[in-house]
């Protein structure tokens, strides 16, 4: 639409260039002005609402194509407006190419038909006809509407493999979302529920004690919600929220359900800056699985944890006990639950939002967990 709009645009300043160069015919400007009017009813609706109007495209077909050329041997006669090559006649071009792209077949075949059979005729009662110049008029004629026809039939099919390739992203994309989905419920059930119900199972904590039921409460709710949401839509991330904002808030809720599963912790918070929603989402559940392999693995119940605030607002935790350790370079130094401890919740949950875990154990030393945002 807008190269069409262009093509005519063409036409109309060299034909301005003709009416004016010599001396101002009246006539010839009154003409000019009449196509310039049939352009501006047809080609400015059309950009505002993105299509051609069929009534426009024929009044252009019908009035600059058909209509004008016999008006002007009316008024002027023969001249530089209906010669095979004058100006009026060339805008019989970029008509014929706006109807290739704004009609089917049909209705493009019959304006074409009516803009070839209005060339010979006028040239017809002209007084010295130009057969040759009519014949290149048609050649022209012919050349607009096949450059036209491949264009719009190029764009068009580039445009349907665009539309193609965009909906075979967006499926890619929201099967991604889907893993990812599943991806941060799992993890999320292994450093909830699945750990509360192993340290219960294994008896290091009395499963009647009020901080137990508490976070037994909130978990069976994170579970209710995964159940009832539809159709795996809208999700819960993890479980409900203590209501607190901030990385300082996040972290002590992180602290408070620990101690609900009778860890005895030791806590310094020292500067702690504001963080994005996600960091603290990420820390706040390092956190919970660092304390988590604390209670089920390091046959101790008491660890410090340190949160100091960096240089550039960047934050640094540290999560340490003096248990039994392990050696990082074995199995255990992935984690438990087939590599779903360390290397998943704990390191794989900094390195989405820019941080970096590190685990320093050895066997009989304890182990100390550093996590620092931004890496």
């Amino acid at each position: 639409m807008k190269a069409t709009a262009l093509f005519r645009l063409a036409h109309l300043i060299a034909a301005a260039g003709v009416v004016l160069e010599d001396r101002v015919d009246g006539r010839s400007v009154a003409l000019l002005a009449c196509v310039c009017a049939v352009s501006v009813v047809l080609y400015v609706p059309a950009l505002v609402r993105g299509w051609f109007s069929a009534a426009g495209v024929w009044a252009d077909v019908l009035v600059t194509g058909c209509a004008l050329p016999w008006v002007a041997v009316a008024v002027i006669g023969e001249g530089d407006a209906v010669a095979p090559h004058g100006w009026l006649m060339v805008q019989s071009l970029s008509t014929a190419a706006t109807a290739v792209v704004a009609f089917r077949w049909r209705g493009a075949a019959l304006a074409v038909a009516l803009l070839l059979a209005t060339s010979p005729a006028v040239h017809a009662v002209l007084p010295e006809p130009d057969p040759s110049g009519v014949l290149d008029h048609f050649s022209a004629i012919a050349t607009c509407v096949a450059l036209a026809g491949g264009g719009w039939w190029y764009t068009r099919r580039q445009g349907i493999l665009l539309d193609a390739a965009h909906g075979r992203a967006v499926a890619l994309e929201a099967a991604r979302a889907r893993q990812a989905e599943r991806t941060a419920h799992h993890a999320a059930l292994h450093d909830t529920v699945l750990a509360t119900l192993t340290t219960i199972g294994a008896g290091r904590v009395d499963a009647n004690a009020p901080a137990v039921r508490e976070r037994c409460a909130r978990e069976a709710a994170y579970l209710r919600r995964l159940v009832e949401s539809e159709e795996g839509h809208d999700l819960p991330h993890g479980p409900p929220p203590s209501g607190a904002a901030g990385a300082r808030a996040a972290l002590e809720e992180a602290l408070h359900r620990a101690e609900g599963l009778g860890l005895t912790l030791k806590a310094q918070f020292h500067a702690v800056p504001e963080l994005p929603r996600e960091v603290c989402d990420a820390l706040a559940a390092a956190v919970s699985e660092a304390l988590n392999n604390v209670s089920r693995h390091a046959g101790t119940d008491t660890a410090r944890v340190t949160v100091v605030g960096g240089a550039g607002g960047g934050v640094e935790v540290t999560v340490a006990d003096r248990g039994i350790g392990f050696d990082v370079s074995g199995p255990g130094g992935s984690g438990s639950g087939g590599g779903t401890g360390l290397r998943r919740s704990v390191r794989g949950r900094l390195a989405a939002v820019g941080g970096v875990a590190v685990v320093d154990s050895h066997p009989g030393e304890g182990t100390v967990v550093e996590l620092r945002w931004p890496a």
